[in-house]
């Protein structure tokens, strides 16, 4: 299928303007064997690259499908003009000194974008890319590619960066790498939509500094996704201290890169953190794509070996189940009695050199039912070791993946164990050859996250443009943010607000106990201002508390007190000038700085999200039953889907929101919403 960047990223005919960069990027493009037409423009050259040169672009005798510009950024907009007269499929525009050097820089990238108008830019500020299935380097530097037919693809802003990708010894089979830079024009949401239409790429990779467009991605995601295209993201910013705490819980728990997360999780992507797991997963993905499930089977000679990968695996979502029992006779038939048949494996070596042996415990191994078996094996490398033997356990490895056609792999806990001539044998098996322990369980892990997304029925919500409107921003009282959020279906407890003299017969009126609270907009944490006081039972308690307090506000809120609460969550609400809102769900009540146990949906949202985010939570575990009490679950899904409600309501007049904490009740009885604070823009 084609889309609007296909002519320019898959080019036949290319045009190359400047200099050096350009003598080197068609030196580059001649050595992966491209075939097409080239134009080398250079006003004083007389060749570039062996390349008979003309003087200007306008005496290129066509419409070429791709241009490299590597001149000063001021000539560089009369050539962009130009090749957008004469129909070019697109341009990378090397030079730097635009958007990312301040007001000056802008004006020239307005003006780079107004010549370019409807063709494809990439850059400014980038190297531009390599296609080695179009044989094509737009690419000023070394890189280490070779032609290939089909690949992994990966996209970066970053030149660097992207040309260390090609210079991987790992065995990856890199089709593609694209630097793009500033982000101009194409962005890479237009990159991802474009190589999940290609069918020749097998996963995509992305580093990703920063997004321009979030829901513009998301749809390039959700493209992706539709077309069964793997994708994997190297997010920067981690560290980032995205959530300055103003005046609510939630802006601690809810910085950017959780919405991130929150992005990455609704669209399959699967986050790395490391740029050897970022390779090895696109290699696993690579050989046959995503898992169903995260049901690993370890197979080694080393009882050591079968106990590290098992303690690795602790901090990864993968799981050693045991053998069914179908499946440990057939094994434990292959081995002898002093084999202890579990998984991980530890096989011993009394099989070993032996083919016809290991062949046989392999394939009992791989005909268990499991999303995915490993085999721990090194191989030496050291010229002054053979690996002879250790190359027959390598091909029985591969004798049972193609008996069986079961997904296997082969992880050297060493890469430097992992000859590259091996690799590509295993391969050709069917067997994908990893290298690392660590980054390989982060490969399976990686693998069945987006294959479990993959089967989810729920459709993504469109994300809309974000916008904020409204005038300036006001804090509700708790009592003014509570009456709203109940119009909105939302369980509060039944209060009154009065002046600090009427507590006690308003507590009367409503029924004791009661909860006392100052009620002022100005003070968020009332608590620490000691301005709460809870299950008051007599006219005595609700005196003293209300004279306590009569020095911090001229009210206070009177309410019935919830009791038999099971858990407290919070749900809050934070605006992000990228995302729109976030919603935040999490422990509650005291311990939601203290225990950090949330998740962060993106909105609008779904009910489903909403289950699933609450089920991932440390705290559900007390709502779904512990020592014999249970909370109403339906009732906190209704609270959360209130707020959702509200938050659509009043799209882009919210700054942020708590529900902190939600009293979670015994089944039936709901989830009360005690504390509210809302900070929004009047409308």
């Amino acid at each position: 299928m084609t889309t609007p960047l296909t002519r320019f990223l898959s080019p036949t005919s290319i045009a190359f303007i400047g200099g050096h960069e350009c003598e080197v990027a068609i030196e580059r493009t001649l050595a992966l064997g491209f075939t097409g037409k080239i134009w080398a423009v250079h006003p004083k050259r007389e060749k570039l690259g062996g390349i008979a040169c003309i003087k200007s672009v306008e005496e290129i005798d066509g419409s070429p499908d791709a241009a490299f510009v590597a001149v000063k950024r001021e000539l560089t907009i009369d050539i962009v003009r130009h090749l957008n007269k004469i129909g070019c499929g697109g341009a990378v525009i090397y030079a730097s000194g635009f958007s990312e050097t301040g007001d000056v820089g802008k004006d020239l990238q307005r003006q780079l974008l107004e010549a370019g108008r409807s063709m494809p830019l990439m850059g400014p500020n980038c190297y531009g890319f390599v296609n080695a299935m179009a044989h094509a380097a737009l690419w000023p530097d070394e890189h280490g590619l070779e032609p290939l037919e089909r690949g992994v693809a990966i996209i970066t802003q970053s030149g660097n960066i992207a040309c260390n990708f090609t210079m991987t010894r790992r065995a990856l089979p890199v089709a593609a790498v694209f630097a793009i830079g500033n982000q101009a024009d194409v962005d890479i949401a237009q990159m991802l939509e474009a190589l999940s239409e290609d069918e020749r790429i097998t996963a995509i990779g992305l580093h990703i500094e920063g997004l321009k467009d979030i829901p513009a991605f998301a749809k390039a995601a959700e493209i992706a996704r539709t077309n069964r295209k793997p994708v994997i993201a190297l997010k920067t910013g981690r560290s980032e201290q995205g959530a300055k705490v103003t005046m609510s819980h939630t802006s601690s728990l809810a910085g950017a890169d959780t919405l991130y997360d929150a992005l990455f999780e609704r669209h399959g992507i699967a986050r790395m953190t490391s740029v050897t797991a970022f390779v090895e997963t696109l290699k696993f993905l690579h050989h046959g794509g995503p898992l169903k499930d995260n049901r690993v089977v370890s197979m080694s000679c080393s009882g050591g070996e079968a106990a590290l990968i098992a303690d690795m695996a602790i901090e990864k979502d993968v799981r050693f189940p045991e053998f069914d029992r179908c499946t440990k006779p057939k094994v434990a038939a292959t081995l002898n009695e002093y084999v202890s048949i579990d998984n991980p494996l530890d096989y011993h070596t009394f099989i070993w050199n032996q083919e016809d042996k290991l062949t046989a415990t392999f394939s009992a191994v791989l005909s268990g039912g499991f999303d995915v078996a490993m085999l721990i094996l090194d191989i030496p490398t050291s010229p002054l070791m053979k690996p002879d033997t250790w190359l027959v356990t390598a091909k029985s490895l591969a004798n049972a993946a193609r008996a069986t056609k079961a997904r296997t792999a082969m992880v050297a806990s060493l890469p430097e164990c992992m000859p590259l001539d091996l690799a590509d044998e295993l391969a050709g098996s069917g067997v994908a050859p990893m290298m690392g322990l660590d980054d390989a369980l982060t490969a399976f892990e990686a693998a069945a996250f987006i294959g479990r997304n993959w089967t989810r029925r729920d459709k993504a919500p469109v994300l809309p443009a974000t916008e904020a409107r409204g005038g300036d921003l006001h804090t509700l009282s708790e009592h003014d943010a509570k009456q709203l959020l109940k119009s909105h279906g939302l369980s509060v407890p039944e209060g009154i607000v009065c002046r600090h003299g009427e507590a006690v017969k308003t507590a009367e009126s409503l029924g004791f106990p009661v909860t006392l609270k100052v009620s002022s907009a100005a003070i968020a944490h009332k608590t620490e201002a000691g301005g709460v006081a809870l299950n008051l039972k007599t006219k005595d308690e609700v005196a003293a508390a209300a004279r306590h307090m009569a020095h911090l506000a001229d009210h206070v809120i009177v309410e019935r007190m919830v009791t038999g609460g099971i858990a407290e969550l919070i749900i809050g609400l934070k605006a992000d000038p990228q995302f729109g809102l976030g919603l935040v769900l999490g422990a509650g009540g005291i311990l939601t700085e203290l225990l950090k146990d949330s998740a962060t949906l993106i909105l609008p949202t779904s009910r489903p999200e909403i289950e699933r985010a609450l089920k991932s939570l440390k705290v559900w575990k007390l709502v779904e039953g512990f020592r014999g009490k249970s909370g109403d679950q339906e009732g906190v899904v209704k609270a959360v889907e209130a707020i959702a409600a509200f938050a659509e309501a009043h799209r882009g007049l919210i700054e942020e929101l708590d529900v902190n904490p939600l009293i979670v009740l015994p089944p039936g009885q709901g989830a009360v919403a005690v504390d509210a604070l809302i900070r929004m823009r009047k409308e």
